[in-house]
C-alpha cells in the first residue's frame, strides 16, 4: 500500500464527528494530503457501519473526482445511533490511500423520539415593553428609564434541578436539551458542554434547536443530580433596535431528556417533568441588552449536586407545547473563543477606573476583586472614549445600557464573570471598587460562533494589514449566533448588511453552516406574498415596525435570499443551498415582479403608452433603503438632511438595479438546477429591465438621473446600460470621484462593487487612489483614527476628535476585504468550491508584496508575490484534487495542478516601458 497520499479532515455535513444531527441524508467530505504535485482523485470507496461493525452502506469503488458533499444513499438512518465511516481514494496515477476514519451520531428525528415534558419554573410573566417606532426612539428623543426603574420589570434567571439514581455500568449517555430562553447545564456539580447562549437565536416559533451532549463521564453509579440555569435571552429579553421584549414568549421553560445505555444492553431515560424543582439564583436579572445584576450573597453552593438541600425550592409546572418546531443543532455554537489582556487601566477624577482592552469585541469581562460585603460594583461597557479621553456611552436608545452590576460577598478575592449577557465594547468603566484593578486580575472574554478561520491576507502596507485586521474583528464580533449588523445597539440579522459582506465573510471564515442555518430562518419567516424581512429573525413586532414604510422588505435587503445562497454555492461548491432556497427565491421575485407590473409612482402623470409600458419593468414604488448611508448626504451641513434622504434620492434606481440583478442570478440558478423554462423567462426579464432602466434614467451623455457615485457603480456592475453608453456612464462616475477630491461617496449597496467597477472600466488609477485615501471618507481614515473594527459611519470620529453616538462595529463597509483577497491577493474561484481556481495577483496596486491564503474544501490555496527590482516573484500553492490557471502579467496563462509552483517574470510596468 503506497501511503504517499493520505485522506484526512473527514467531515459529515462540514463537521468533525458531529453529535446529534437530524439530517437524514448527510453529506461526506474529505481532504487529500500529499507532498506530490499534480494529484487528482480518480475514485473513492466509502463504507458506513454501525458501532458493532455491521455494514450499513458500501459504495464500492466509485470513479469520481468529487471529495466534498458526497450524499449518503444507504438505508434509512436510525435516531440516536452512532455510525462509523471510512473512505479511501485512488489518485490519477493509480495510488491508493489508507482508509481515513470518522464517525457521526444521529439525534432525535421525530416528535415520537421525545419523552420529556416542557417544564416551567414558578415565575411571573415577563413584562412586555410598550411598542415604539424607530422614529419615536430617535427622532423624538424618547427618554429612557433608569436602571433602577427597569429593574422593577426585569426577572431573575431560574435554577432548576432534579435528583435521580442509576445503577449498572454505563456504556454511553446522551443529554438532549433546549429551552425557552438561554440555558447552561450542570451535572453533579460539573458544567455540561461549553456552549454559550444555547439554544442559539433562531425563529423560535418555527425552528427551536436542541443540543446533544455526551455526558458519559459526568454520571456516577448511584445518586446523581442535574441542574439547569435559564435566563431570558433572545426568547423573552429586550432585543433589536427598539429594545422590545417578549418577541417569542413571556415565560422561561426547559425541555430535557437524558438517555443512558448500559453495557448489558439495557437503557434508562431521565426526563424533564414534575419531579424538577426550581429557585431563583444569585441573579436579580439578566437581560441581553440591559445587562446582568448578580448578588454573590445569594449563591447556593453545590446546587447541582445530589446532596444539596432543595427543601425550600418550588415544584415546577409541567406544560404542553408543541414539539413540531424542534430541530437538532445545526452549525456552530457560540463559545468563548479568545481572551484579551487589558492594554491599560486608568482612574478618572470621580474614582471610577477605565479598562482599555485595545480592541472592540463582543463579549464580557472576568474580573477578580476584593471588596466589602454588600459593595456594589458597576461595569459599564463602551466602544470609544470621547475626544478628551473620558468614558463615553456611544450607543443610545431604549434599553441599550450594557451595564453589569455585582454585589460582593466580602470574603477575600471573588471573581465575577457575567453568564447570560454579552456587550459590544473596548472600554469598561468600573465604579464602586476602591482597590486599584491590576491587569492580571481582569480579562476580556471574546464570544462568537465557533467557526474556523480560513483566510489570511497581508501585504507590504501596514495600514492595509490593519484594515484587514479590523475587517476580521468586525466579522468575528458580529457573527454571534446570527450575522448581526452590530454587537451593541441592534444585534439584528439585517439581510442587506449580510449580502454585501458575504463574499468577504467566506474568505475570512468557514461561514457555510452558520449562514445556511440563518438562511433557513430567512425562508421560514418569508411572508405569504413573497416579501423577505429586512432582518431575521424578526419577532412579533416586525410588521408593526414596518407599517409606516408601507411594505415589509426593501430592495438589496430582500435580495439576500438570492445573493447569499449564490455566494455560498460559488465559494463552497454545495448545490443544496440553491435547492433549499429555490422556492423562496422564486416567491421573492414574483413579489417584486408583481409590484413592478402593477404599480407606478404616485407622482407620475405621464400618459404616453410607451412610457407606461416601460414602468412594468421598473421597481419604482414603495419604501427602500436605497444606497443607504451615502456620506455626502449623511454628513451634509443641512440639519434637515439625514440617512433617509439617501434612501429617498436613490431608492427607485437601486431597486430596479437589484431587480435586474436578481432576475439574472435566478436565471443562472434555474439553469443550473435544470429548470430551463424558468431560466429562459428570467433571462428575458433581465434584458427588459435593463433596457427600461436605460431608457428611463440615463441621458444621451451617460448621466443618470440620480447623480450619485453609487448609482453609477450599480448600473455598471449590473450591466444596466448598453455598450454604446457604457464609456459615457463610466466617465460620469470617474468625474464624480474627481470632483469629490478623489474620495468615495458610496452607500451600503454600492461600495462592494466600487473597486471592481473602476478597474474594469479602465480607471485603475482612481481605484488605487481611493484605496490609499486617508481623508474622510475612506478605509484608511478609520485606520489612522485608531479604529480596531469597521465603523457604521465613515466619520464616526471626526478629524477634530469629536465622537458620534453610533456603532463602531459594523462589517458592511468591510466588504473591501473580498477585493483585497481577489486582486492584490490574486485568489479567484472559477468553478464552485475552488475545484478550479485562477491565480492572478494585481501587482500594480502600490504594494511591494502581498499574500493571500484560503483554506478551501480541498485544502490550502495560496498566492504570494513580491517585487524584486524589475521582476515579480510569485509562489502558488494549489490543493490536491484541484487545478488552477496562473495568469502572469495579465495575459500569460499557465495551467497547473496541485502542489507548490514558483514563477518569476518581468513586472507589467517594465514590459509597458519596453513596449
Amino acid at each position: 500500500m503506497d501511503k504517499s497520499i493520505v485522506v484526512k479532515n473527514l467531515k459529515v455535513e462540514n463537521q468533525h464527528n458531529p453529535l446529534g444531527i437530524d439530517i437524514r441524508s448527510p453529506r461526506f467530505s474529505w481532504m487529500i494530503e500529499t507532498e506530490q504535485n499534480n494529484v487528482l482523485q480518480s475514485a473513492y470507496h466509502l463504507i458506513v457501519t454501525e458501532e458493532d461493525g455491521e455494514e450499513v452502506w458500501n459504495t464500492g469503488k466509485i470513479d469520481s473526482d468529487q471529495s466534498i458533499w458526497i450524499p449518503y444513499k444507504g438505508p434509512s438512518l436510525t435516531a440516536r445511533k452512532c455510525y462509523l465511516w471510512k473512505v479511501r481514494i485512488w489518485d490519477n496515477t493509480g495510488q491508493i490511500s489508507d482508509w481515513g476514519r470518522a464517525s457521526w451520531e444521529m439525534g432525535l428525528l421525530d416528535e415520537d423520539d421525545w419523552h420529556a415534558f416542557w417544564i416551567e419554573p414558578e415565575q411571573e410573566e415577563a413584562v412586555e415593553e410598550p411598542f415604539i417606532t424607530v422614529q419615536e426612539m430617535f427622532l423624538r428623543g424618547l427618554k429612557d428609564k433608569s436602571l433602577d426603574e427597569k429593574a422593577k420589570d426585569l426577572r431573575p434567571p431560574q435554577l432548576l434541578r432534579k435528583k435521580f439514581a442509576i445503577s449498572g455500568d454505563i456504556k454511553k449517555a446522551r443529554l438532549y436539551v433546549t429551552s425557552h430562553g438561554v440555558y447552561q447545564l450542570e451535572l453533579n456539580g460539573s458544567r455540561v458542554g461549553n456552549n454559550e447562549f444555547a439554544p442559539d437565536f433562531t425563529a423560535y416559533n418555527v425552528r427551536l434547536q436542541y443540543q446533544t451532549y455526551d455526558v458519559t463521564d459526568l454520571l456516577a453509579s448511584g445518586n446523581n443530580a442535574i441542574g439547569a440555569v435559564i435566563a431570558d435571552g433572545w426568547y423573552i429579553g429586550r432585543i433589536q433596535l427598539t429594545g422590545h421584549s417578549c418577541q417569542f414568549g413571556n415565560k422561561l421553560g426547559l425541555l430535557m431528556q437524558l438517555e443512558i445505555e448500559y453495557k448489558d444492553g439495557t437503557t434508562e431515560r431521565i426526563v424533564s417533568d414534575k419531579q424538577f424543582v426550581s429557585s431563583p439564583g444569585p441573579w436579580q436579572y439578566a437581560d441581553l441588552f440591559i445587562g446582568e445584576k448578580y448578588d454573590a450573597n445569594l449563591e447556593q453552593s453545590d446546587w447541582s449536586c445530589f446532596d444539596f438541600n432543595d427543601q425550600n425550592w418550588k415544584t415546577v409546572k409541567q406544560v404542553d407545547y408543541s414539539l413540531d418546531n424542534l430541530v437538532a443543532q445545526f452549525g456552530p455554537n457560540v463559545r468563548v473563543m479568545e481572551e484579551l489582556v487589558p492594554l491599560s487601566i486608568h482612574s478618572e477624577t470621580d474614582g471610577s477606573q477605565i479598562i482599555d482592552f485595545g480592541q472592540i469585541i463582543a463579549g464580557r469581562i472576568r474580573i477578580a476583586i476584593e471588596a466589602k460585603n454588600g459593595d456594589i460594583i458597576t461595569l459599564q461597557h463602551s466602544e470609544v472614549l470621547d475626544k478628551d479621553g473620558k468614558f463615553f456611552m456611544n450607543i443610545i436608545g431604549r434599553n441599550k445600557d450594557q451595564t453589569d452590576i455585582y454585589i460582593a460577598r466580602g470574603s477575600g478575592t471573588e471573581t465575577y464573570e457575567p453568564k447570560f449577557v454579552f456587550h459590544g465594547f473596548r472600554y469598561v468603566r468600573v465604579t464602586g471598587l476602591i482597590a486599584s484593578i491590576k491587569k492580571d486580575a481582569v480579562r476580556a472574554i471574546v464570544l462568537y460562533s465557533d467557526m474556523e478561520t480560513t483566510g489570511h491576507f497581508e501585504c507590504s502596507d501596514h495600514r492595509l494589514n490593519k484594515l484587514q485586521h479590523n475587517i476580521q474583528w468586525s466579522q468575528k464580533t458580529n457573527m454571534l449566533s446570527i450575522p448581526t449588523d452590530c454587537p451593541q445597539r441592534e444585534r439584528a440579522g439585517w439581510t442587506g448588511d449580510l449580502q454585501v459582506f458575504a463574499p468577504t465573510a467566506a474568505f475570512n471564515m468557514d461561514v457555510y453552516l452558520f449562514l445556511e442555518r440563518w438562511l433557513g430562518d430567512v425562508r421560514n419567516e418569508q411572508f405569504a406574498d413573497g416579501q423577505i424581512a429586512n432582518f431575521v429573525p424578526t419577532g412579533k413586532y416586525y410588521v408593526k415596525e414596518c407599517a409606516s414604510m408601507g411594505q415589509l422588505s426593501s430592495a438589496g435587503w430582500g435580495d439576500a435570499i438570492i445573493i447569499v445562497p449564490w455566494v455560498l454555492y460559488e465559494r463552497y461548491g454545495d448545490v443544496r443551498v440553491l435547492e433549499q432556497n429555490y422556492e423562496a427565491m422564486a416567491k421573492w421575485l414574483q413579489y417584486v415582479q408583481h409590484k413592478a407590473e402593477t404599480e407606478i409612482p404616485d407622482s407620475m402623470t405621464e400618459t404616453d403608452p410607451t412610457v407606461l409600458e416601460r414602468q412594468k419593468y421598473l421597481w419604482n414604488t414603495g419604501f427602500h433603503f436605497g444606497d443607504w448611508l451615502i456620506p455626502s448626504i449623511v454628513e451634509s451641513a443641512d440639519e434637515n438632511t439625514g440617512p433617509m434622504d439617501s434612501a429617498i434620492l436613490t431608492k427607485e434606481l437601486v431597486a430596479t438595479c437589484f431587480y435586474a440583478n436578481s432576475a439574472l442570478l435566478f436565471a443562472k440558478i434555474a439553469e443550473l438546477l435544470g429548470d430551463k423554462e424558468t431560466a429562459h423567462t428570467y433571462y428575458t426579464l433581465n434584458k427588459r429591465i435593463r433596457k427600461a432602466f436605460e431608457e428611463e434614467y440615463v441621458d444621451v451623455n451617460g448621466r443618470i438621473s440620480a447623480h450619485f457615485q453609487g448609482i453609477y457603480i450599480l448600473a455598471l456592475q449590473m450591466d444596466m446600460v448598453s455598450s454604446k453608453k457604457r464609456l459615457l456612464v463610466a466617465a460620469q462616475l470617474a468625474q464624480l470621484i474627481k470632483d469629490n477630491d478623489h474620495k468615495l461617496d458610496t452607500g451600503f449597496l454600492s461600495v462592494p462593487y466600487l473597486m471592481d467597477v473602476l478597474c474594469t472600466e479602465g480607471y485603475e488609477d482612481i481605484a488605487y487612489r481611493l484605496l490609499y485615501q486617508t481623508d474622510c471618507p475612506s478605509w484608511l481614515y478609520e485606520v489612522d483614527m485608531g479604529a480596531t473594527t469597521i465603523w457604521e459611519s465613515w466619520s464616526a470620529i471626526k478629524k477634530d476628535g469629536t465622537v458620534g453616538h453610533m456603532s463602531f462595529n459594523h462589517y458592511a463597509f468591510g466588504c473591501i476585504g473580498d477585493w483585497l483577497y481577489r486582486e492584490p491577493g490574486g485568489i479567484k474561484h472559477s468553478s464552485p468550491g475552488y475545484k478550479h481556481s485562477i491565480i492572478a495577483p494585481n501587482v500594480n496596486v502600490g504594494m511591494k508584496s502581498a499574500k493571500a491564503v484560503l483554506k478551501t474544501g480541498y485544502g490550502i490555496l495560496s498566492s504570494a508575490w513580491e517585487r524584486n527590482n524589475d521582476f515579480i516573484k510569485l509562489e502558488v500553492n494549489v490543493p490536491p484534487n484541484t487545478t488552477a490557471t496562473v495568469i502572469l502579467n495579465g495575459e500569460n496563462r499557465v495551467e497547473v495542478g496541485s502542489g507548490f509552483h514558483h514563477f518569476q517574470y518581468e513586472s507589467p510596468a517594465v514590459l509597458k516601458a519596453k513596449a
